[in-house]
């Protein structure tokens, strides 16, 4: 099975060739599709793929990579929004593909348009940021290929570490977690986690509408109210960054995540 790497990309200049590098090492023996999807960033981020990507140049690649096994054999430059590269792996191959947004649209557009760009039979969310640890797949992974879970939720409060930060943002989960479970009888802990991964096939069955971070309870109660899936959870640590070091959901997205969870629950 190949495993299809959805990354919404904005703003993050200073995180996004690290994470590359992490995800490039996890799961060695599977083959992981890489899609970036840069909403519209203005901080250079657009320019750093390009640059790193767009050039006929294969070394940028192998420094990002950081390992000397890992070669772009293969960069093909499709049009001026979509940009290809293929490195071989030691054991499994790697494609790069990163597609521009004119503008910022939101999380929930950039992952549609990576859904609709990937061909693996899995697929996991990623942010570009550092909050998240790609070896946390492992579990995740394994659940799916050994045929337990159609659909395996990382948790920030089963895993470790977990970086102390807003009780706000805390309390904000908690109680769109405990709404969720409870119009949908279900035990989910944590539904605005990052990584979500899932079989190809749940995607392919629902229509996905929201643009911003309203994906989270979208994509939960669509997949909980289909009564057809298997759901895991597995613990998984959280490097959380402050506003300050860039982090983007606030209170507003929270407030919004309540009118989508009677919206998606009533209407779906």
């Amino acid at each position: 099975m190949k495993l299809s790497i959805i990354i919404p990309v904005y703003n993050e200049i200073h995180t996004i060739s690290i994470i590359l590098a992490k995800i490039a090492m996890v799961l060695p023996n599977v083959d992981k599709e890489i899609i970036l999807v840069d909403d519209g960033s203005t901080d250079g981020t657009r320019e750093w793929l390009v640059g790193n990507f767009g050039s006929a140049n294969t070394k940028p690649v192998e420094a990002l990579l950081n390992n000397g096994s890992l070669t772009a054999i293969d960069k093909i430059k499709n049009n001026s929004q979509q940009l290809s590269t293929k490195i071989q792996g030691e054991t499994a191959l790697i494609t790069v593909s990163i597609i521009f947004h004119h503008f910022n649209q939101g999380k929930g557009a950039a992952l549609r348009t990576g859904f609709k760009k990937s061909t693996g039979e899995v697929l996991v969310i990623q942010d570009a940021d550092l909050e998240y640890d790609p070896q946390d797949w492992k579990r995740m992974w394994k659940l799916i290929a050994e045929n337990n879970a159609d659909i395996v939720y990382g948790s920030r409060f089963y895993g470790e570490p977990h970086r102390v930060l807003y009780f706000h943002h805390l309390l904000g989960n908690q109680v769109i977690s405990n709404l969720i479970n409870l119009l949908c009888n279900t035990t989910l802990t944590d539904i605005e986690v990052c990584y979500k991964m899932f079989r190809r096939e749940v995607i392919n069955e629902m229509e996905l509408i929201c643009n911003d971070f309203g994906f989270e309870v979208e994509f939960t109660i669509k997949i909980t109210k289909a009564r057809k899936w298997r759901i895991y959870e597995t613990g998984i640590s959280y490097y959380g960054r402050t506003y300050e070091e860039g982090k983007k959901i606030n209170w507003k997205d929270g407030v919004k995540a309540l009118g989508y969870i009677l919206w998606f629950w009533l209407f779906n």
